[in-house]
């Protein structure tokens, strides 16, 4: 199998200064060749110096119909690499992305610049919700400027791929996220109740900081779902939430445990009263947040089924 490292984001957006970093590195250094793909050719030119030092040759495919399992299998005859890195076009559409059966994805990275991130991801959403549904490493450089929106930034992104690791980078390098006060509720209080705008953003920061919550209670309003794998006296209350587009749904509900949670229909609706722990989950196989609740009530239905994210 052929190793094949992806690195795609749009224009601009650091994907040739991450990948001349990179082959730069002692421990990204191999005996054989590196083959790069360039799709597409930024204002940055990579340092003939650099490319011979790590043994790198450039091939550029210009268009996108070219980029296709016969013409790439072509192309790796032609270099006989060790192994391939891809500098992916960001206007070419990941969902189409067809790569020759022998080639195996390591990695697939996506590079973000923050100071125009609003725009695609208002103007090209379903572009961007592909860019970053695989990746596992989703870098957002030049935060400078927009320090204030990078919460946000973090939960549209992993509203389509929650396992993402997310990085934030400006001019002196990587940022130590810190987001509590972007919240919109106050994390002092010893009870937090939330609605339609704001279960979306709890759920993703509960991901990333269980800690925040453990001594709170949690009010909210779900649907009940019944995995068939739970116990008796477990379920999942959760609200459908639109990650990128109308086509693209998804449930977002934490396990509950209650001695009575078999007594609720499944897709009924619940008020939840709750406090969360981490602990380990058969289903999560591993540790991930469980909602103990102290009281869950049938109620009606919100009026709006479908949530988004802040």
């Amino acid at each position: 199998m052929k190793p094949v490292y992806f690195i795609n984001g749009f224009l601009e957006s650091g994907k040739s200064s991450f990948i001349r970093f990179t082959i730069q590195q002692p421990y990204f250094q191999i005996k054989g060749l590196t083959l790069l793909l360039l799709c597409e050719e930024g204002e940055e030119e990579y340092d003939e110096k650099i490319l011979r030092m790590s043994k790198t040759e450039v091939h550029v495919i210009e268009n996108e119909e070219d980029f296709n399992p016969s013409n790439l299998i072509a192309i790796e005859k032609e270099y006989n690499p060790e192994r391939i890195i891809v500098e992916f076009n960001g206007m070419w559409n990941m969902k189409d992305l067809k790569l020759p059966f022998h080639w195996n994805l390591e990695q697939q990275i996506t590079c973000i610049d923050a100071s125009t991130f609003p725009t695609y991801y208002n103007n090209m959403r379903s572009l961007v919700a592909e860019m970053v549904r695989h990746s596992e490493l989703i870098i957002f450089n030049r935060c400078d400027t927009v320090m204030e929106s990078l919460g946000s930034y973090k939960r549209n992104v992993k509203a389509v791929n929650a396992n993402a690791e997310v990085i934030f980078e400006n001019a002196e390098g990587e940022i130590n996220e810190i987001f509590e006060e972007d919240l919109p509720y106050d994390l002092k209080s010893d009870r937090i109740d939330l609605d339609d705008s704001t279960f979306g953003i709890w759920y993703m920061d509960m991901m990333d900081h269980i800690e925040r919550y453990t001594d709170k209670t949690i009010s909210f309003v779900g649907m009940v779902m019944h995995p068939r794998s739970f116990p008796k006296d477990a379920f999942v209350p959760g609200r459908m939430a639109m990650t990128c587009c109308a086509e693209d749904m998804a449930f977002l509900g934490y396990v509950c445990k209650f001695d009575k949670a078999a007594s609720f229909p499944e897709r009924s609706w619940v008020r939840v009263e709750c406090r969360p722990k981490k602990e380990f989950f058969a289903d999560y196989k591993g540790e991930g947040p469980v909602l103990y609740a102290s009281s869950v009530e049938p109620c009606g239905k919100p009026a709006n089924e479908v949530i988004g994210f802040g």
